[in-house]
Protein backbone atom coordinates (compact mmCIF):
# COMPACT_ATOMS: atom_id res chain seq x y z
CA UNK A 1 0.00 0.00 0.00
CA UNK A 2 1.38 3.42 -1.20
CA UNK A 3 1.77 6.00 1.79
CA UNK A 4 -0.66 8.53 0.03
CA UNK A 5 -3.23 5.96 0.24
CA UNK A 6 -2.28 4.32 3.53
CA UNK A 7 -5.14 6.65 5.00
CA UNK A 8 -7.72 5.69 2.80
CA UNK A 9 -10.41 3.79 4.81
CA UNK A 10 -9.21 4.22 8.16
CA UNK A 11 -11.30 4.10 10.83
CA UNK A 12 -10.63 7.16 13.52
CA UNK A 13 -12.04 8.51 16.55
CA UNK A 14 -11.83 12.53 17.02
CA UNK A 15 -12.39 13.77 20.62
CA UNK A 16 -12.88 17.41 20.82
CA UNK A 17 -15.28 19.36 22.68
CA UNK A 18 -15.06 22.05 20.15
CA UNK A 19 -17.53 21.49 17.43
CA UNK A 20 -15.25 23.15 14.65
CA UNK A 21 -12.27 21.41 15.47
CA UNK A 22 -14.10 18.23 15.29
CA UNK A 23 -15.48 19.18 11.48
CA UNK A 24 -11.98 21.12 10.58
CA UNK A 25 -10.43 17.64 11.70
CA UNK A 26 -13.24 15.67 9.22
CA UNK A 27 -11.89 17.94 6.48
CA UNK A 28 -8.75 17.28 6.78
CA UNK A 29 -9.26 13.87 6.72
CA UNK A 30 -12.13 13.25 4.79
CA UNK A 31 -10.67 9.92 3.34
CA UNK A 32 -10.80 8.62 6.44
CA UNK A 33 -13.97 6.88 8.24
CA UNK A 34 -14.00 9.68 11.15
CA UNK A 35 -16.44 9.17 13.80
CA UNK A 36 -16.82 12.10 16.51
CA UNK A 37 -17.64 12.29 20.30
CA UNK A 38 -17.69 16.26 22.06
CA UNK A 39 -17.66 14.64 25.41
CA UNK A 40 -16.05 12.28 27.72
CA UNK A 41 -18.73 10.11 28.33
CA UNK A 42 -19.76 9.50 24.59
CA UNK A 43 -16.01 8.80 23.57
CA UNK A 44 -15.51 6.60 26.51
CA UNK A 45 -18.44 4.44 25.07
CA UNK A 46 -17.11 4.69 21.34
CA UNK A 47 -13.93 3.46 22.57
CA UNK A 48 -15.38 0.81 24.30
CA UNK A 49 -17.20 -0.57 21.94
CA UNK A 50 -16.00 -0.60 18.73
CA UNK A 51 -12.73 -0.68 17.33
CA UNK A 52 -10.32 2.37 15.61
CA UNK A 53 -7.49 2.22 13.76
CA UNK A 54 -5.98 5.79 15.78
CA UNK A 55 -7.79 8.12 18.22
CA UNK A 56 -7.16 11.61 17.95
CA UNK A 57 -7.65 12.84 21.91
CA UNK A 58 -8.02 16.84 22.96
CA UNK A 59 -6.47 17.15 26.35
CA UNK A 60 -8.77 19.55 28.11
CA UNK A 61 -12.61 19.60 28.11
CA UNK A 62 -12.59 15.48 27.50
CA UNK A 63 -10.54 14.35 30.20
CA UNK A 64 -8.45 13.41 27.10
CA UNK A 65 -5.73 11.27 29.42
CA UNK A 66 -8.37 9.16 30.90
CA UNK A 67 -9.52 8.40 27.32
CA UNK A 68 -5.67 7.77 26.61
CA UNK A 69 -5.46 5.05 29.18
CA UNK A 70 -9.00 3.41 28.14
CA UNK A 71 -7.36 4.06 23.84
CA UNK A 72 -3.96 2.09 24.82
CA UNK A 73 -5.77 -0.64 26.82
CA UNK A 74 -7.23 -1.30 23.71
CA UNK A 75 -4.56 -0.98 21.54
CA UNK A 76 -5.64 1.84 20.10
CA UNK A 77 -2.72 4.47 19.11
CA UNK A 78 -3.64 7.85 20.06
CA UNK A 79 -2.40 11.04 19.31
CA UNK A 80 -2.58 13.97 21.73
CA UNK A 81 -4.00 17.38 20.34
CA UNK A 82 -4.15 20.47 22.59
CA UNK A 83 -4.34 23.71 22.32
CA UNK A 84 -5.13 25.36 26.26
CA UNK A 85 -3.20 21.98 27.38
CA UNK A 86 -0.06 22.49 25.73
CA UNK A 87 2.64 22.62 28.20
CA UNK A 88 5.41 20.39 28.90
CA UNK A 89 4.23 18.79 31.80
CA UNK A 90 1.45 17.19 29.65
CA UNK A 91 3.40 16.53 26.70
CA UNK A 92 5.89 14.11 28.77
CA UNK A 93 2.39 13.13 30.31
CA UNK A 94 1.11 12.29 27.00
CA UNK A 95 4.01 9.96 26.22
CA UNK A 96 4.97 8.35 29.76
CA UNK A 97 0.62 7.25 29.32
CA UNK A 98 1.41 5.37 25.89
CA UNK A 99 0.41 8.37 23.38
CA UNK A 100 2.07 8.35 19.75
CA UNK A 101 2.80 12.14 19.36
CA UNK A 102 1.10 15.23 20.82
CA UNK A 103 0.11 17.79 18.16
CA UNK A 104 -0.57 21.47 18.98
CA UNK A 105 -3.78 22.34 17.73
CA UNK A 106 -1.96 25.43 15.45
CA UNK A 107 0.01 22.35 13.67
CA UNK A 108 -3.80 20.52 12.92
CA UNK A 109 -3.80 21.14 9.38
CA UNK A 110 -0.36 18.30 9.46
CA UNK A 111 -1.77 15.89 11.31
CA UNK A 112 -2.44 13.41 8.46
CA UNK A 113 1.73 13.13 8.53
CA UNK A 114 1.75 12.24 12.10
CA UNK A 115 -1.33 9.18 11.09
CA UNK A 116 0.58 8.08 8.14
CA UNK A 117 3.46 7.93 10.00
CA UNK A 118 1.94 5.94 12.46
CA UNK A 119 0.56 3.35 10.24
CA UNK A 120 3.63 2.89 7.94
CA UNK A 121 5.28 1.99 10.88
CA UNK A 122 3.42 -0.04 12.25
CA UNK A 123 2.89 -1.48 8.96
CA UNK A 124 6.99 -2.31 8.80
CA UNK A 125 6.61 -3.55 12.49
CA UNK A 126 8.17 -0.23 14.26
CA UNK A 127 6.03 0.67 16.95
CA UNK A 128 8.75 3.26 18.60
CA UNK A 129 8.98 6.87 16.15
CA UNK A 130 10.30 10.25 17.07
CA UNK A 131 9.57 11.52 14.05
CA UNK A 132 6.44 13.75 15.45
CA UNK A 133 9.29 15.13 17.76
CA UNK A 134 11.49 15.62 15.34
CA UNK A 135 9.01 17.58 12.91
CA UNK A 136 7.64 19.98 16.03
CA UNK A 137 10.70 20.58 18.26
CA UNK A 138 11.67 23.80 16.90
CA UNK A 139 7.97 24.30 17.52
CA UNK A 140 8.15 23.46 21.09
CA UNK A 141 11.19 25.14 21.22
CA UNK A 142 10.17 28.34 20.87
CA UNK A 143 6.90 28.17 22.87
CA UNK A 144 8.41 26.79 25.89
CA UNK A 145 11.55 28.53 25.63
CA UNK A 146 15.20 27.55 25.60
CA UNK A 147 15.87 24.56 28.11
CA UNK A 148 12.55 23.74 28.45
CA UNK A 149 13.43 19.73 28.28
CA UNK A 150 16.38 19.88 31.28
CA UNK A 151 13.37 20.04 34.10
CA UNK A 152 12.85 16.21 32.67
CA UNK A 153 16.40 15.89 31.37
CA UNK A 154 16.36 11.45 32.28
CA UNK A 155 13.06 11.48 30.09
CA UNK A 156 14.12 13.13 27.44
CA UNK A 157 17.40 10.71 27.38
CA UNK A 158 15.17 8.23 27.33
CA UNK A 159 13.07 8.81 24.96
CA UNK A 160 16.03 10.16 22.35
CA UNK A 161 17.13 6.09 22.72
CA UNK A 162 13.79 4.77 22.66
CA UNK A 163 11.44 6.70 20.13
CA UNK A 164 14.30 7.77 17.14
CA UNK A 165 14.23 5.31 14.67
CA UNK A 166 17.43 3.82 13.77
CA UNK A 167 18.75 4.36 10.48
CA UNK A 168 17.98 0.25 9.75
CA UNK A 169 14.28 0.99 10.71
CA UNK A 170 14.20 4.29 8.69
CA UNK A 171 14.96 1.98 5.73
CA UNK A 172 12.14 -0.40 6.54
CA UNK A 173 10.26 2.59 6.52
CA UNK A 174 11.06 4.08 3.43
Amino acid sequence: MASDDILKGKKILVVDDEPDILETLEELLDECDIETASTFESARELLKSKVYDAAILDIMGVKGFDLLEIAIGRKIPALMLTAHGLNPDNLVGSIKLGAKSYIPKEKMSEIDLYLKEIFIAREKGIEKSGNWFAHLKSFFDNRFGSGWQNKDKKFWQEFDNTFKVSKDELEKIM
